[in-house]
């Protein structure tokens, strides 16, 4: 068995981990001046500098297929560049991306849609979560009704991810009530900001923050029904679970970068006349890490090797998620402990760490959504005990 990265991967990681080193982390002390000003560390045109830069060292479009421009790279190989996204605190990712239910648009969409999204020119959210449908996505209540060749959407979506800068929304609305959500009584619309929904920012304990999304009334032509009629929630699956084992993959970046951070401290700091790594107390939250590191980390990679078999990835990457997740808070936590009262200040990112992998264990499924469906699998018979070697 061969745990060994092949060297076209190597050869892809180290040059993204390049990139970042010398082009992203270098505005690290100045995002987290804004920051403490309370204003966003990268807004949305120096991120679009810093993308159409990596662009020329050939990353654009992780996931996106060859015939858009992309790199259409493998799972594992994507899971290794998000890593290294992770290593800096800046909200810094690679461009030309879409959401991966945009694909299922039909060409007018692609046109509309699709391809302004991967070039940057556009910016998408998607919306299913509801303030009574978190977790339970099946218990959606935005409704759309049709009125001769459109359809009329009333309702609220919350905690949005980028619903405050987005040109448009994929909102996954109820069609048929009597279908019922998993029966095919929902469908996804592509519905531009100008036709009348607005945006309400949330305040978190995050930098940034999600949207809560307002239809009242607004009138979305059928022509911009993405998909098929009563295919939203399948739709709404999928999207989610594509990012079941890239966020564990930023995770990994985290806690990387954070234990390396205490090791160089334990190194340097003294108390009491000698440095703290002499103390087993320092040195145990260490081993700790690393160990926890390490696992998450081959979680993480049998998850991305998984899809990139062509196999069902959703018990793997659930298993990815809920250890990685709760990984790099463990991580992190013992990390701010080593640096003292200096990690809990906001002169270094360790404290902006520990509010920002909190929500790790929330969104995209939280802790408690992958244990159920771990559970589940097993005791349904769906997978084994020891996965594809059992």
């Amino acid at each position: 068995m061969d745990f060994s990265l092949t060297d076209e991967e190597r050869a892809i990681r180290d040059t993204a981990r390049q990139f970042i080193t010398r082009e992203v982390m270098p505005l690290e002390q100045e995002a987290l001046l804004r920051e403490r000003r309370h204003e966003p560390g990268l807004d949305r045109s120096e991120l679009r500098e810093l993308q159409l830069k990596a662009k020329k060292f050939g990353f654009w479009g992780l996931s996106t297929p060859e015939e858009y421009g992309g790199m259409e790279l493998p799972a594992v190989l994507q899971s290794l560049i998000w890593t290294e996204v992770g290593r800096t605190f800046v909200q810094f990712k690679f461009g030309g991306e879409a959401d991966n239910i945009l694909y299922y648009a039909n060409e007018q969409q692609k046109q509309e849609f699709l391809i302004p999204t991967i070039e940057g020119e556009r910016i998408s959210c998607f919306a299913i979560t509801e303030p009574g449908a978190g977790s339970d996505a099946a218990n959606i209540k935005l409704s759309a009704r049709p009125d001769g060749d459109d359809w009329i959407l009333n309702g609220e979506k919350t905690f949005i991810t980028n619903g405050n800068d987005a040109d448009f929304v994929i909102v996954v609305a109820v069609t048929d009530r009597e279908k019922g959500v998993r029966g095919g009584g929902t469908t996804a619309f592509l519905v531009d900001r100008d036709m009348g929904w607005r945006s309400e920012f949330i305040q978190t304990m995050g930098e940034g923050g999600p949207a809560s999304l307002i239809f009242d009334d607004v009138r979305v032509p059928a022509r911009n029904i993405l998909g098929e009629i009563g295919q939203g929630f399948e739709l709404g699956m999928k999207w989610i679970g594509k990012g079941r084992y890239l966020i564990p993959s930023n995770a990994l970046g985290i806690a990387e970068r954070a234990l390396g951070m205490a090791i160089d401290y334990a190194n340097t700091r003294e108390t009491f006349g000698r440095k703290i790594g002499d103390n087993q107390a320092i040195q145990w939250m260490i081993a700790d890490s690393e160990v926890e590191l390490e696992a998450a980390r081959w979680l993480i990679l049998r998850a991305a090797w998984t899809v990139d078999q062509g196999e069902d990835p959703r018990h793997a990457s659930s298993m990815a998620k809920l250890y990685g997740a709760r990984m790099v808070n463990d991580v992190v936590d013992r990390v701010m402990q080593i640096h003292g009262g200096m990690g809990y200040t906001r002169e270094l990112p360790i404290e902006r760490w520990y509010r920002q992998v909190r929500l790790m264990r929330i969104y995209e499924g939280t802790d408690e959504m992958q244990r159920l469906i771990i559970s589940r699998d097993l005791l349904r018979g769906y997978t084994k005990i020891g996965g594809h070697l059992a």
